[in-house]
């Protein structure tokens, strides 16, 4: 086992609240004696308080009142911590190598009884996700670490697939997980503004010497959905969009992401919304049209335009195929 292992089995066994000795320590864990008396020294000094006590009937011990800290998680927090892997996993949680270890700890230094009821939580719980792209995992991996440390990177990026590649220097203020996809928010040196990228648009990318300093109290979560959603407080510039359907069409339109935060007022046959035009005009007829005939549009005449538009389109397309 590693350093860290051993010293946490020390502390373990420790916990337990019988004095242990050197000896059986190092007998235990099949180490040196020598270096259980360095583990111990290691761990005295990082403030674990080991009483030392030297005779007959001596050896090591915790302090009552330590043993009784929540050094371990108690049932419901291990299955939490499994529950919450498991959805990191699938999520393309870019550290699954540690992440996995941790779990491994976590089951390594429970009772019998424990790991028992940790594996059957464990069983019974599954989360279906797209299958995430492996390759993003060493970018994810260098883009939390300048995060963290401040540094700024140089990225070869696309806007989209067709798109040339631009080399820009950003200062990365947060990472964001939506939708299926990985989002890097981030100070860019060469619009001289701060934007979001797509992780998986990144086709090379370095870390320079360059440091930063993020905003204090800055929420790239905030700064990613204030983009996506429309700003409320220009409401003058806003569009009244009504629609009328089924009592399930337009649940489902208020749950979404989109349309559950235009909500002005609804009832169960109808919704009124206000959105801004430019979402009118692009991507909101695509959502739209997967409710086929289930909805009807009331207003504004723009956003059936649109839908005529988008669904006339894609009939030509397929016509011609």
């Amino acid at each position: 086992m590693s350093k860290a292992d051993n010293m946490l089995a020390v502390l373990w066994h420790l916990k337990s609240g019988r004095k242990m000795t050197a000896r059986e320590l190092a007998e235990t864990l099949e180490i040196n004696i020598r270096t259980v008396y360095r583990y111990i020294d290691a761990l005295c000094a990082s403030g674990v308080p080991i009483l030392a006590d030297s005779g007959h009937n001596g050896g090591y011990s915790l302090l009552p009142n330590f043993r009784e800290a929540p050094l371990f998680f108690n049932a419901a927090e291990q299955k939490a911590l499994v529950h919450a892997a498991i959805f990191a996993e699938e999520a393309g949680y870019p550290f699954g190598e540690a992440l996995n270890s941790a779990v491994g700890k976590l089951k390594q230094y429970t009772n019998p009884e424990q790991l028992s009821a940790i594996e059957r939580h464990e069983a019974g719980f599954d989360v279906i996700h797209p299958p995430t792209d492996s390759s993003l995992e060493g970018y994810l991996q260098m883009l939390e670490i300048a995060v963290a440390d401040g540094y700024t990177v140089r990225m070869e990026y696309s806007k989209g697939h067709a798109a040339p590649v631009q080399s820009r220097d950003v200062d990365p203020y947060g990472l964001v997980h939506w939708r299926s996809k990985w989002y890097l928010v981030a100070f860019c040196r060469l619009r001289d503004e701060l934007r979001s990228f797509r992780v998986d648009r990144i086709r090379a990318l370095s870390q320079t010497e360059d440091r930063f300093d993020r905003p204090q109290g800055f929420s790239a979560r905030h700064f990613f959905m204030n983009n996506l959603l429309p700003d409320t407080s220009q409401e003058d510039q806003l569009v009244s969009v009504r629609i009328s359907g089924s009592p399930e069409s337009i649940a489902e339109l208020c749950d979404h992401w989109l349309f559950g935060r235009a909500i002005v007022e609804r009832t169960t046959n109808q919704v009124h919304m206000k959105m801004e035009e430019k979402a009118i005009r692009s991507y909101v007829p695509y959502f739209l049209m997967i409710h086929g005939r289930s909805i009807r549009i009331l207003e504004p005449p723009l956003l059936k335009e649109q839908l005529i538009s988008a669904t006339s389109g894609l009939l030509e397309f397929y016509k011609q195929l």
